[in-house]
């Protein structure tokens, strides 16, 4: 029944072109101007569990790919770790790289785990967030997209 599950979803994923995007970048989920997040803070992320929009005056690069926040402070705290602030999956949907696939997320859908977080793609037909949710088994879903990222970050969309 799981992998019906995850056949579906991964064909609904498939299907909905219009949240799925090749990139050239095969490791980050960035836009042409390399800014990551869509310009989201990480820090708001992972440390306020908020979804914040970052502000271009307060900014980070990080492995060649730049990162906004809410406030100097915010970019002092990524600037002194910021590979404890970079998001999973490259900012991919953690449950597509379950899936096996790379898809784009919505900013808005992600949670926080074990001093991480993972964004998610939603749409009108699919809320990854929610399936993820819905497997209550938080530790097997990031294994199985743990290995499949390890191909994943390799290759283009």
């Amino acid at each position: 029944m799981k992998n019906l599950i995850k056949t579906t979803i991964l064909g609904l994923a498939l299907a909905v072109s219009s949240v799925v995007f090749a990139q050239d970048k095969m490791a980050n989920n960035i836009d042409n101007s390399n800014i990551a997040l869509e310009g989201y803070s990480p820090v708001s992320y992972l440390d306020l569990e908020l979804a914040q929009m970052g502000n271009k005056a307060y900014k980070s690069e990080h492995k060649k790919v730049v990162y906004y926040f809410t406030s100097a402070d915010q970019k002092a705290t990524f600037d002194k770790n910021p590979e404890k602030y970079v998001p999973q999956y490259g900012g991919y949907c953690a449950f597509g790289c379950y899936a096996g696939a790379k898809f784009r997320v919505n900013p808005n859908k992600f949670i926080v785990e074990d001093g991480k977080y993972y964004l998610y793609l939603t749409n009108v037909e699919l809320d990854a967030k929610q399936l993820w949710l819905a497997e209550n088994n938080h530790s097997k879903l990031k294994s199985v997209a743990d290995k499949n990222w390890k191909k994943l970050s390799k290759t283009h969309n």
